[in-house]
């Protein structure tokens, strides 16, 4: 499936958090942080009042309850507004 964010959407991979501590404790699912990071895999055109800052394949942090959660070919992603980007990972 293919999807394509529009105005000022970006599309956003979300990586996997840890599931074992560095002690081999594992964590449950339900015990676990919201991940509040991705890679960005599609971005909309942006809107004249919000001009689009990231490009795709940047790693980037976002708020902790912001977006819109699909599932494309199995894996999590996120549909964020432009504005809910907090910063970009290098």
């Amino acid at each position: 499936m293919k999807v394509q964010p529009l105005a000022d959407r970006v599309l956003v991979k979300q990586e996997k958090s840890e599931a074992k501590t560095a002690g081999g404790i594992i964590i449950p699912d339900t015990a676990q942080e919201k991940t509040q990071t991705g890679v960005v895999v599609a971005i909309g055109p942006g809107t004249e009042k919000e001009k689009i800052t990231i490009s795709v394949g940047q790693k980037v942090m976002y708020d902790k309850y912001s977006g819109t959660q699909i599932k494309i070919d199995g894996e999590d992603h996120l549909i964020l507004k432009n504005h809910d980007i907090v910063a970009v990972i290098e």
